[in-house]
């Protein structure tokens, strides 16, 4: 079983969005979390994240859970929405740090050098979507490389 964590900063949008639809991927070798590096404990996700998934048919109901140590003993991989995401995830639990990148990264995706994964919060629903689409693509090249090496 590999355990995958996505962070965010409130963990109500990006984490939430890559954790449900990594969820609908259906596979049964994956467990998925999400938290966020300043979350506020049961934030419910943004209408506009539950929203984007009810469009592809995904039924998703998120409290906002913040970045602990017993979530990053959890997982076996962390990926973080930005390389901020990933320097303070690093500088809270440097004991993890080999197992820490951004998703762009671990995706070996070079296209965007600061690899970051553009906050939507305060967006439309384009925006939104647009996130979402590239979340979704980051998740292919995520399994493509999990299912290479793990």
């Amino acid at each position: 079983m590999i355990h995958v964590l996505f962070v965010c900063t409130g963990n109500t949008c990006r984490s939430p969005m890559a954790e449900a639809l990594l969820q609908a991927k259906g596979k049964e070798n994956i467990e998925v979390l999400s938290a966020g590096v300043a979350a506020q404990p049961g934030m419910l996700a943004s209408k506009e994240t539950i929203e984007i998934l009810k469009e592809r048919d995904i039924s998703f109901r998120h409290a906002a859970r913040p970045l602990t140590k017993e979530r990053v003993e959890w997982a076996d991989i962390i990926l973080t929405m930005t390389k901020n995401h990933h320097e303070m995830a690093v500088q809270h639990f440097p004991e993890a740090a080999d197992k820490i990148f951004t998703m762009r990264e671990f995706a070996a995706d070079t296209e965007n050098e600061k690899g970051d994964i553009k906050d939507p919060i305060g967006g439309t629903m384009e925006t939104y979507r647009s996130t979402a689409k590239e979340v979704e693509q980051l998740i292919e090249a995520v399994l493509e490389k999990l299912e290479k090496e793990w």
